[in-house]
This record gives C-alpha cells, structure tokens and sequence, in this order.
C-alpha cells in the first residue's frame, strides 16, 4: 500500500470544566484535528486550547461546525430556514479561522457535524448551502465529505477541493451511509476490527459495507470518532497498521 491518508478525530468537544476525550494524547497520534465550534460541543477557551496543542504538534486543523444543540450534542436533526443555517456555519467557520490565526495556525478543512451531517449526505441541497456558506466565511477550505452521498454530489457540483473520508469506528450500510448508532454493530469498539476495516477499505479503494458489499472511492482521510469509548487505542491501532501496510500519513 503505497497510499498517502490523513488520519483525523474529532476533538475540542470539552465545555466549561467538563472534559471530553483525550485531546491531547489524540493530538499526538492524528495528523488532522475536527474541532467544535462552541455550538454541539466546545467554548472559546477549549477551541484556543485546543488549536494550540494542534499547531504545536504540526496537526491541521479544521471546523467541525454543528446544530446549536449543547444538550443533545449536535446528534438532534434540527430543521431551520435556509438562511438561517447558512448563518449558522458561517458563524462557525468564520470563529474557527479566527481562533486558528489567533493560535499560530491556519484552517485547512471542515467537516460538518453529527446530525447536520447525516442530512448533508442525503440532501445536495442542503450540503451545497453548508458547503457554500463555509466557503464564503474561508475560501479555500478542503471539505471532509462521506463519498458516495448527497455531501460528494455538492462538492462536485460547486467544483470545491474535497476529501472522502471513512469511518475507522463505524458499520456502513449498503448505501455508503452510516449505520445508524441506534442499531447493533454500528459503532466498532475493537480496536483490532476498527484497523482492519481500514485497511482493507483503504488498500481496496472501496468503502466496505457491514452486509460484505463493497462500494469503490477515493479515500484520503480516516477518521476515529474523539468520544467514542477506546478511542486512544483504537486510533494508535489504526495508525500502525497503516503504516505497517505502507501508507503514508499525512495531514490535508
């Protein structure tokens, strides 16, 4: 496998004096960091922090915006007029950019969050509006997308740099979606299982279905979940098994 792939996590997801994940130990391993924007997840302070210890470890660094959704993290579909959620992730993207400058870095990508995410990828619509409003608050961003969906048709379409990512900790369904978390299997808590899904889905070009399916496209980022339990182990598992196979990693 003589493939170059950007590992990243979702992190900055602490809030106040709680704590979230382990950041910085995840900082040491990732070569991408997603950080919330003080709106699913995060504050001001956590982002600072947050962007520096990236910055430190020569980590890039993207906006993970989110629904404002504190309580349910962001994992609450959320409907809003139009202008409104394009308010919303300009907000987000525009405070994250700042906050990167601010901290000796730079905002190279972003990734839209838990529900709004999960209604990007089933409406080009709906990721054209989050994506053209991203762009319009910091030009140039690379977005994170899940292949195969309505988040892939939008990046084309606005002719956007655009990355397909996968899933290290979760179970795809036949379609290239998320399995739902509701279902059983659709989070992958071994850590041994995580690295050989991808692996293979990163050596095979191909998302690998939880049915056996195999869906070919493009992968240049991985990502393991910041919070899911085991998420330390499981992203140094990943990341030395694709080195072991070959790969280099690099961040976007």
């Amino acid at each position: 496998m003589s493939l170059k792939v950007d590992l990243n996590s979702d992190v900055g997801e602490g809030f106040g004096r709680w704590d979230l994940g382990c950041d910085e130990a995840l900082l040491d391993i990732v070569t991408s960091a997603n950080v919330a924007c003080g709106f699913h997840a995060g504050d001001p302070d956590v982002m600072a922090r947050t962007m520096a210890a990236a910055v430190a470890r020569g980590v890039g660094i993207g906006a993970h915006p989110g629904f404002a959704d504190l309580q349910g993290f962001g994992r609450r579909r959320i409907q809003m007029p139009d202008e409104s959620l394009a308010n919303l992730i300009r907000y987000q993207v525009g405070a994250a950019a700042v906050m990167a400058r601010a901290a000796g870095g730079a905002l190279r990508h972003v990734k839209l969050h838990g529900a709004l995410a999960n209604m990007a990828a089933e409406s080009p619509d709906l990721a054209r509006l989050c994506y053209l409003a991203a762009l319009s608050a910091e030009p140039g961003l690379v977005l994170l997308v899940m292949p195969l969906t309505a988040m892939e048709t939008a990046a084309r379409e606005i002719g956007a740099d655009w990355a397909a990512e996968i899933y290290a900790d979760r179970a795809y369904a036949d379609d290239g979606t998320l399995l739902p978390r509701s279902q059983p299997g659709a989070v992958i808590h071994d850590a041994d299982a995580a690295a050989e899904q991808v692996a293979t889905m990163v050596r095979d070009g191909a998302i690998l279905c939880a049915s056996g399916r195999r869906l070919p496209c493009p992968i240049r980022s991985v990502c393991v979940h910041g919070d899911t339990p085991g998420s330390l182990h499981i992203s140094r598992t990943v990341r030395a098994r694709l080195e072991d196979e070959g790969a280099t990693l690099a961040r976007l």
